[in-house]
């Protein structure tokens, strides 16, 4: 596999983990808690296959600012979080960023 489409891997599963965590109700809910355990454990490990050929810099600013999104959104769907023009701002400055970190290290 394309260590880009680990990474991709990772932050889909830190993004699962995450939704868990929030269901897991202080880990009072079993299934989600085991949600918690398995997302985030099969994140880091992809990101590690990631890291064997991408650079730190980059894996984790597109892991944590992608992954920062994506679990914006997840609260904003699925848990009925607050949503505003501040979020948007926010959410595009997050993502222009990332871009611009991929446009700076060249294609891998």
């Amino acid at each position: 596999m394309h260590a880009y489409t680990f990474l991709i891997l990772a932050i889909v599963l830190e993004v699962f983990g995450s939704a868990m965590l929030k269901a897991s109700n202080g880990f009072k809910n079993k299934l989600a808690t085991i949600g918690v355990i398995v997302g985030y454990g099969l994140a880091f490990y992809t990101l590690s296959l990631a890291l064997k050929t991408l650079p730190l810099g980059l894996v984790y600013a597109v892991w944590a600012g992608l992954g920062t999104a994506l679990t914006a959104i997840v609260g904003f769907t699925i848990y009925k979080e607050k949503f505003n023009y501040k979020n948007v701002v926010g959410l595009i400055l997050i993502i222009g960023g990332v871009t611009l970190l991929n446009l700076s290290n060249g294609s891998h």
